[in-house]
C-alpha cells in the first residue's frame, strides 16, 4: 500500500511539475498576434515578397516532388490538382478536387472498403501541412486570405498573412520577415495547434529548381529541423 501511495505521490508531483513547466513557458515565450494595417503599402510589400521568389514561375511549374521530415513522400500535379500521399506502406492517390473520388492502396493492394476513408483524411491533413511547410510563401494571396502590414521593434516591416477559411487549420496567421530584397527569412506562427503564439521557424537552403523557381529544404523551430528532402520541380 505504500508503495502505491508513493508511486501516486509521484506521479502527481511529475503533473505539478509540468504544469509549471508548461505554464513558465507560456508566460515567457507567448505571445499576443500584432495588430497590423490592411491596404495598399501591405499589398505592396506582398508583391514584393512574390517577385522575390519568382511567383510567375511556380504558377508555371506542374509538378512538385519532396519528402517531409523523411516521413511523407509527395508527386503533385498541380494542374491536374492530383496528388500522390506515400508513407509507410499505404498511397493515397489524392484527388484535391473531390476528396471521395482518391484511391487507396496498402501494400500495393487497391482498398474499397475500410481503413479507407480514413487513410484518405490522414492523406488530406498530412498533405495541407507538408505543402504548406513547402509552399507557403505562394500562398499569401490564396482564397480567403487577408495581408496587413507590422512595423517590427527594430523598424523594419513584416507581413501577416492570415487564413481566414480553407485547409485544415482556418484562422491561423503568419508574421513574415523579410530581406531586403522580399525575399522570407523567417515567420511567426499563431495557430491552433501550438498553444504559444509567435513561435517561430525560420525559412532556410532555398534551392532553385529546373523551373527556376525557389523552394526551401529546411525549417528551424527551436530545438530542432524540419528537413524537406529530394526536392523536384517540373513541367
Amino acid at each position: 500500500m505504500n508503495i502505491i501511495k508513493k508511486i501516486g505521490k509521484f506521479i502527481a508531483f511529475l503533473l505539478l511539475f509540468f504544469i509549471v513547466i508548461g505554464a513558465v513557458i507560456y508566460f515567457v515565450y507567448n505571445e499576443p498576434l500584432p495588430q497590423g494595417k490592411e491596404g495598399p503599402q501591405a499589398e505592396a510589400l506582398a508583391d514584393k515578397m512574390l517577385k522575390a521568389i519568382n511567383y510567375t514561375n511556380y504558377t508555371k511549374t506542374r509538378y512538385l516532388e519532396w519528402t517531409f521530415a523523411g516521413k511523407h513522400s509527395y508527386v503533385w500535379d498541380k494542374e491536374k490538382k492530383l496528388a500522390d500521399v506515400k508513407w509507410d506502406k499505404y498511397l493515397v492517390k489524392l484527388n484535391l478536387n473531390n476528396y471521395d473520388k482518391s484511391t487507396v492502396f496498402i501494400d500495393g493492394v487497391k482498398m474499397h472498403t475500410e481503413p479507407r476513408q480514413e487513410l484518405i483524411d490522414t492523406a488530406v491533413k498530412y498533405f495541407n501541412n507538408d505543402s504548406f511547410w513547402l509552399v507557403a510563401p505562394f500562398k499569401i494571396r490564396d482564397k480567403g486570405t487577408k495581408r496587413s502590414i507590422v512595423t517590427l521593434k527594430n523598424g523594419k516591416e513584416a507581413l501577416l498573412v492570415t487564413y481566414t477559411s480553407g485547409g485544415s487549420t482556418p484562422g491561423d496567421s503568419y508574421l513574415w520577415t523579410l530581406t531586403d530584397a522580399g525575399f522570407p527569412q523567417s515567420f511567426k506562427m499563431w495557430v491552433s495547434i501550438i498553444p504559444i503564439g509567435g513561435v517561430e521557424a525560420s525559412w532556410d537552403d532555398w534551392k532553385v529548381m529546373e523551373t527556376t523557381t525557389y523552394l526551401p529544404s529546411s525549417h528551424k523551430l527551436a530545438f530542432f529541423t524540419l528537413e524537406m528532402s529530394n526536392l523536384k520541380a517540373y513541367n
